[in-house]
């Protein structure tokens, strides 16, 4: 049985439903893997603080005062030349 226009059901319905699922369907996925891509880019290439960063932070944030932020400086910076090189 044909239905508007000269179409078969069965046949021209069937693959231009398909055809009209992968129109929307490609597209989407293509963006949504980008984002993704993109966003797990951005986390895996920023670097960790080191702990004289969070130390300078903790300063400038007035949670130690100077001569805490001197003394822990002079730790992590002693700490450093004291460690076995790998």
């Amino acid at each position: 049985m044909y239905g508007w226009h000269g179409w078969e059901w069965t046949l021209g319905g069937g693959f231009m439903g398909i055809g009209m699922l992968l129109m929307w369907a490609v597209p989407i996925t293509l963006i949504v893997a980008l984002v993704l891509y993109v966003n797990n880019q951005s986390r895996t290439t920023r670097q960790p603080e080191t702990a004289t960063e969070l130390l300078e932070k903790a300063y400038a944030r007035g949670e130690i005062n100077r001569e805490e932020f001197l003394q822990k400086r002079e730790d992590l910076l002693g700490a450093k030349n004291t460690l076995p090189q790998k």
